[in-house]
């Protein structure tokens, strides 16, 4: 995710981010200020990735995103976090923020129930950990930290548990709770659909807990475009209310994207103009920092 200058300017909708095949005439055709006026909106794009990209990709990437997703704790399936101590110099290059914590699958979950670990006691740990990270990273107060859901449909109990443990100290620490989610629907009984975002929000809502931020990843083709700088309306996710709405992902999800796939590239990554080693998610927002964090 990424994020930037606030001045207006037209992208072409079949524009694809894997840009290293532009040649330098056609620059003009990416999005060079992060932003679009769509209508009486503005819509800003971001980006995430598991690796910090340099700070001396900074640059090339503030000329298309206005907003970067920043975890807090190692990504998924790494072993070591490279945007620990990143804030203040992606701050200084115009960036705002996606700021993320790394949830527990629900194997996770289960194996520490069976040593002796409630979810509930682990979720509320693992919040207190999120929160001391993002004091370390100097995020003030009231920027929403979004926990990593990574498995989508309906939550397990054990899973609930845990992340409901976990968005209410997290809303009770000065800092606001957030989760990154599933839009994508998924059968759930005959004639019935369900996403992990509408399970979290009927929970919420049925225990009168506090109210969380939705980050919500649907990268299907529709209502997503794929690998595109000039991202879909944000009203058109399928998910009302949300903060975030990552439409692409990389690798693409080959089953849900057959109608886009001409727009990522061979390897079925999304890449940015010029840096054609660095696989990106794409998010589009409202917001140039969708976390409060700057």
């Amino acid at each position: 995710m990424r994020f930037s200058a606030l001045c207006l300017a037209l992208l072409f909708a079949t524009t694809p981010v894997y840009a290293q095949q532009y040649p330098a005439s056609a620059s003009n055709h990416a999005v060079t200020d992060a932003s679009r006026s769509n209508g009486a909106v503005r819509e800003y794009v971001g980006f995430d990735s598991n690796d910090y990209p340099g700070d001396q990709a900074l640059p090339a990437l503030q000329r298309h995103f206005a907003f970067v997703g920043y975890w807090l704790n190692n990504p998924p399936g790494e072993r070591q976090n490279g945007w620990v101590g990143k804030r203040e110099t992606l701050r200084r290059n115009g960036f705002g923020f996606l700021v993320l914590f790394n949830g527990r699958l629900e194997s996770e979950i289960k194996k520490a129930r069976r040593s002796g670990t409630p979810p509930v006691t682990l979720g509320a740990r693992d919040a207190t950990a999120a929160v001391a990270a993002a004091e370390r990273e100097h995020f003030p107060a009231q920027t929403i930290i979004f926990l990593d859901q990574e498995e989508g449909g309906r939550l397990t109990a054990d899973q609930s548990a845990y992340l409901l443990a976990w968005t209410e100290a997290v809303a009770k620490s000065g800092y606001l709770p957030g989760v990154y989610g599933s839009g994508q629907p998924v059968g759930d009984g005959p004639g019935k659909t369900i996403t992990t975002v509408q399970d979290i929000r009927e929970q919420v809502a049925a225990q009168h807990l506090h109210q969380v931020a939705m980050w919500v990843y649907q990268d299907a083709c529709p209502p997503a475009n794929g690998c595109s700088l000039q991202p879909p309306r944000f009203d058109s996710s399928g998910t009302p209310d949300i903060a975030v709405w990552q439409y692409a992902q990389s690798p693409r999800r080959k089953e849900i994207t057959a109608a886009c796939s001409a727009t990522y590239a061979a390897d079925g990554n999304c890449y940015a103009s010029g840096l054609p080693n660095l696989p990106l998610d794409l998010s589009v927002s409202g917001s140039a920092d969708p976390s409060q964090g700057r």
